[in-house]
């Protein structure tokens, strides 16, 4: 059974620039995060969920924003871009975001074990709840904004072949065969 959009070229596409925008972000955030630092001194490694987001909100409202609004939006694009490289961005649903905020969750737990080893980085708990609250904002905020817009999208464009099948019409009941014995 051919189900519509599931082969055809405009999902194809429509999939492998998802898959492509993914690659060239995940690049970038890697470049970006995973590169050394010069810097005189490094803070100690923070494995105390909430301690960073404190002490930047109790700093003020705008320093808060300017310091954290970073770690928030580094991996949200992969709140859309996973979901648009897998050809599910039309069928969003609640095992379609556990999936991309765990991905997300584990994309950014790779890094910070990453960066462990680089010279200025420091592991940071706070950093991994910070992107993964992002690709689940991004998700939320985007996937059923464009969900509904690719299916108004694919009914268009499907509409005239759903016409034609119902022109066609039923070709009548499935034929059966009798059933014939077997010669002793």
């Amino acid at each position: 059974m051919h189900r519509l959009g599931s082969g055809d070229r405009p999902t194809v596409r429509f999939r492998a620039t998802g898959l492509v925008l993914l690659v060239a972000h995940l690049l970038v955030v890697g470049w970006l995060t995973l590169r050394p630092l010069r810097v005189p001194w490094v803070s100690a490694a923070n494995l105390r969920p909430l301690v960073t987001i404190r002490a930047e909100l109790a700093q003020g409202p705008w320093d808060a924003v300017h310091s954290l609004g970073p770690s928030l939006l580094l991996l949200a694009p992969l709140g859309v871009l996973l979901p648009m490289a897998k050809g599910r961005l039309a069928a969003c649903g609640l095992g379609s975001l556990a999936h991309t905020v765990f991905t997300g969750a584990m994309v950014s737990l790779g890094i910070e074990l990453l960066q462990t080893d680089v010279p200025g980085r420091t592991l940071d708990v706070d950093d991994l709840l910070l992107n993964t609250a992002g690709v689940a904002i991004a998700y939320l905020l985007l996937v059923p904004l464009l969900g509904v817009v690719l299916r108004l999208r694919r009914k268009d464009r499907g509409g005239t072949a759903a016409a034609l099948h119902r022109e066609e019409g039923s070709q009548g009941p499935t034929p059966t065969i009798p059933r014939v014995g077997i010669a002793p």
